[in-house]
């Protein structure tokens, strides 16, 4: 994302176009994300990407206008307008250094270029790096009823120290506290990315802040005093980074309200690459306790990193503790640095989700979906009729008009079918660059990716390894007989599969040749049943 010439001439049309469709829905009661007439009407679908866009720029998915983006920041809400940031280094790739660039937002689809709002190096501590923006509501810090408080990581000669900074323009630009750092390294390597919660019931600001193998809590009443409250350790993870924790009702029931503690890590040791996993359990104002020593893992796929979560503080309280929004970095450190993307480095952001906790085979887990208001840029859909698929195909399905789409898919595999896998190939330019598959004897769906673009074989066996994700066939008869749901979000340079509702994700980036996108089935053996597949364009959120 980013500005662009060639959208300036036609901003001015498009705003009107949404006040005036929003101002409709607003009549009308109209409810997108949670909230009745604050979203934007609508986009003209088939809006075509920037002028000049590189072959792999995406058309609705954050971006930089130019060079290197990294960890999301968590947002926040003012005045109906949802303020986020994400790390990023306009000297990349000869000079180093993050700072914090500024997008708004009103639907969390459309975005709008702020510029810097924390600059690196001006305060003699180095540059600026992941940590967390809270509105102080009560001033509990000084500097103003609703100031916005940052707490980040600064490093400085490889020392990381935590620094506070303060905005009293609602999030637009930030004064470094004269006191900085608020808290100063205790002598440890990795000690960064504090996550800042409020606690409202023990009356305190809480922080948590990867150290190593282990996450810290601190505490403080004015987000400039902290104190050392406990930890929670996890070996087999690798270096922890970008904690989160937070609230959710399980199966939607307030009486069951449970706390959730998530960390990026590195699943190597589980055949896994590195994602974000997750715990839930209790918080007693000091410490977490999980309830069960096993993690689980909020994405399967290659290319989700750093993610964020947030809630709605317009929704009523049942609502607001029913669901949270989400995002993560799509990128892998792997191969972060040699992408083949030319008019931008860093990879991009997922498309906001919507988590909800949800037992699932007996186990509270986070599921996700796509935010409701995704649904602004979608054309006018192709659908087909059910029919088998073979080792030879399901014959003709519709040809993407481009790059972006969405694709919602219901397979079955009914008792007298003999297919075990099913697989739906995405090609561009006559090469598959994506595999999506479902396997029904072992209830996995996969996700696997080509290196069909001359250089991108360069980026390893973590790019091209088959990634799964276990979600067992729903309504069988028998073990390996039912129906399994997933829906795909392309886009140009990445895929995004939700299975089952969401049960299980799969992110990864991917790479096509340049030429006409076709989608194709096929099995493994046997015959299974395509019940249902609708193909839906998707515009580009500028």
């Amino acid at each position: 994302m980013g500005p662009r010439a060639f959208w300036i001439a036609v901003a001015g049309v498009l705003v009107l176009l949404l006040a005036v469709a929003a101002a409709v829905n607003l009549a009308s009661g109209a409810r997108q994300d949670g909230q009745k007439g604050t979203e934007p009407a609508p986009a003209p679908p088939g809006i075509s990407r920037p002028e000049g866009a590189s072959q792999f720029r995406p058309g609705y998915h954050l971006t930089p206008a130019k060079e290197w983006m990294n960890d999301p920041q968590r947002p926040f809400l003012l005045d109906g307008v949802w303020h986020y940031y994400y790390l990023y280094n306009a000297d990349h790739p000869e000079g180093n250094g993050t700072e914090w660039y500024h997008v708004t937002s009103t639907d969390l689809v459309h975005w709008k270029d702020e510029g810097v709002a924390i600059e690196k190096f001006k305060n003699g501590l180095g540059d600026v790096e992941t940590g967390s923006a809270v509105v102080d509501h009560d001033n509990t810090a000084g500097f103003g009823k609703d100031a916005v408080i940052a707490v980040l990581t600064q490093q400085d000669k490889g020392v990381q120290r935590q620094s506070l900074f303060y905005s009293t323009d609602k999030g637009f630009t930030f004064k470094a506290y004269d006191r900085n750092p608020v808290m100063d390294n205790p002598g440890q390597q990795n000690w960064r990315d504090p996550k800042i919660i409020r606690d409202d019931a023990n009356r305190q600001w809480v922080m948590a802040l990867a150290e190593g193998e282990k996450i810290g809590f601190y505490t403080s009443k004015d987000l400039k005093d902290w104190r050392y409250a406990s930890s929670f350790e996890r070996k087999g993870l690798g270096v922890l980074e970008c904690p989160d924790l937070f609230q959710l009702d399980l199966d939607g029931d307030p009486a069951k309200r449970t706390w959730v503690l998530a960390a990026s890590a590195n699943g190597s040791e589980e055949g896994r690459t590195t994602g974000v996993a997750y715990w839930t359990g209790k918080w007693d104002g000091a410490a977490f306790t999980a309830a069960d020593e096993t993690h689980q893992w909020l994405d399967a796929g290659s290319d989700f990193y750093a993610a964020v979560t947030w809630d709605d503080p317009r929704l009523p309280a049942g609502e607001r503790m029913a669901s949270r929004h989400a995002t993560g970095w799509m990128n892998n450190w792997d191969y972060a640095r040699k992408l083949p993307t030319t008019d931008w480095q860093g990879g991009a952001d997922s498309i906001v989700r919507d988590i909800r906790l949800k037992t699932v085979h007996g186990r509270p887990s986070l599921v996700s979906a796509p935010t409701a208001s995704m649904s602004v840029l979608e054309g006018t859909p192709e659908t087909v009729g059910e029919r088998q698929v073979t080792p030879n195909g399901a014959g003709e399905l519709p040809a993407p008009k481009s790059g972006a789409y969405r694709l919602d898919v219901t397979l079955e595999r009914r008792p007298d079918d003999d297919g075990s896998e099913a697989l739906l190939k995405l090609t561009s330019g006559s090469a598959d660059f994506a595999t999506v598959g479902y396997n029904f004897e072992e209830g996995k769906a996969s996700l696997s990716r080509a290196a069909v673009v001359p250089g991108v074989e360069a980026l390893g066996p973590v790019f091209t390894d088959r990634r799964t994700a276990a979600s067992p066939p729903r309504n069988g008869t028998a073990p390996g007989r039912g129906t399994v749901e997933l829906t795909l979000f392309v886009d140009y340079s990445s895929v995004e599969v939700f299975v089952n509702g969401g049960e299980q994700t799969l992110t990864s980036l991917v790479f096509p040749r340049s030429g006409q996108h076709t989608l194709s089935t096929t099995t493994f053996g046997g015959s299974v049943l395509l019940k249902s597949f609708r193909y839906t364009p998707l515009a580009a959120a500028r």
